[in-house]
């Protein structure tokens, strides 16, 4: 198995207890955010005697958490938020103490307090002398513990700092963090960089007027929503849109089309594949008045000129240019839905393009679309947006390993 796939964006709360093989929990820190997952650390206060929070802290880009009653802590992430937070909580090391008292249900501290309030699942790693493994209380309490679904790893057996030969040496942070990421399934978008645009523009006239349209960004915050949910890594290029930021997604708000693609372009290198949902504005004003424009005439005239084409920006990078991703583009269309769609995908060369009723689907939960590439087409929905962005994200998934097959063939 491969940490970075199944690790990727997931969140590690980790746990550090009084031991000396805490000064291992600063290379599994390392590990696990190389493998790409988020980690959170709680020290309990025998912990620091053994390893500081400033490593940890430095180590993990987050703030340590080593007290319950910490009032500034409380006020950044409080420890019930921190509760909730978490995909898996990991104990390493996990002294017999903590061990004990996890099992009796005690809550004197973060960590055990974190524990009793969070529905992750639980792993610990023990480290501790020999005897006190062997100790039949140690055994009784690792038995409680297993009963209730927690994951024990290891102990290794070997010399220990005590001098004494035997079980309960922490297994090493490679040995760990492949078993943490044996706890989870790898999503079938693990590992990937995904850069989706979404929401209208909008282009000013002049202080209080723009142009724009009637995008609402659903679809493209669904897409964003479950390719996050599959394990890709996610950047979300906005427009004004009222939806709430999906959850493990990057979100950069923009306004304008020229903002938008500055934005893309600015990334697209990182991405491995780009998806432009978003309904950009064709035109925008020649000239962008500095004051209200007042009413004078019963008619006007607005000079417009071009936007720039983000998807056909991206689809048309040349290697001098730089990385040219997998590119997915959408055609919101009121007659000829495949047939127009059919060209757009063929002028713009993009590898995928999904067709719609523009009608039907603008600001509705609900979407039918047609998927269009060289080789063939299939017909996705109708149904929520949700549902179809999975859909969608198989198809994309599929037209991307066959696109890296055939290249392997030349």
């Amino acid at each position: 198995m491969n940490p970075s796939t199944s690790l990727n964006t997931r969140r590690i709360l980790l746990g550090i207890t009084g031991g000396i093989a805490a000064y291992k929990s600063a290379e599994l820190t390392r590990l696990l955010q190389r493998a790409g997952a988020e980690v959170r650390v709680v020290m309990t206060a025998a912990a620091t005697e053994f390893i500081t929070p400033l490593t940890l802290q430095a180590l993990s880009g987050n703030r340590v958490h080593t007290g319950l009653l910490d009032a500034e802590a409380e006020a950044g992430m409080g420890h019930i938020e921190l509760a909730r937070w978490p995909d898996l909580i990991l104990i390493a090391p996990a002294s017999a103490d903590c061990i004990a008292r996890i099992a009796s249900g005690q809550a004197d501290d973060l960590l055990t307090t974190l524990i009793l309030a969070s529905k992750a699942p639980v792993a610990i790693a023990p480290a501790m002398n020999q005897g006190m493994w062997r100790n039949a209380a140690t055994q009784d309490n690792l038995a409680v513990l297993r009963e209730r679904g927690v994951e024990v790893f290891g102990p290794g057996s070997g010399e220990q700092a005590c001098g004494d030969t035997g079980p309960g040496r922490m297994l090493e942070p490679a040995q760990l963090l492949e078993m943490a990421a044996g706890l989870f399934q790898s999503g079938f978008m693990a590992g990937k960089r995904l850069l989706i645009t979404a929401g209208p523009t909008r282009e000013a006239i002049d202080p209080v007027r723009y142009l724009s349209n009637h995008s609402s960004g659903k679809m493209a915050y669904a897409l964003a929503a479950e390719a996050a949910a599959a394990g890709a890594d996610v950047t979300l290029i906005s427009g004004p849109v009222t939806l709430a930021t999906p959850d493990r997604v990057e979100r950069i708000d923009v306004v304008s089309a020229r903002e938008m693609l500055d934005a893309v372009m600015a990334r697209v290198d990182d991405c491995d594949i780009f998806i432009g949902v978003a309904a950009v504005a064709d035109y925008r004003p020649v000239e962008v008045l500095p004051q209200k424009l007042k009413k004078s005439a019963d008619s006007m005239t607005l000079q417009l000129e071009r936007n720039p084409d983000i998807v056909a920006s991206v689809a048309g990078r040349t290697p001098a240019e730089g990385k040219r991703p997998f590119t997915v583009g959408f055609a919101a269309e009121t007659e000829n839905i495949e047939g127009f769609g059919q060209e757009k995908r063929e002028r713009k060369q993009l590898d995928l393009l999904f067709a719609n009723d523009a009608a039907a689907t603008m600001g509705s939960d609900s979407i039918q679309a047609t998927a269009l590439w060289p080789q063939g087409r299939a017909v996705l929905g109708p149904g929520s947006k949700s549902a179809i962005a999975r859909q969608m994200l198989k198809l994309i998934s599929e037209r991307l390993e066959d696109a890296a097959s055939r290249a392997a063939r030349l």
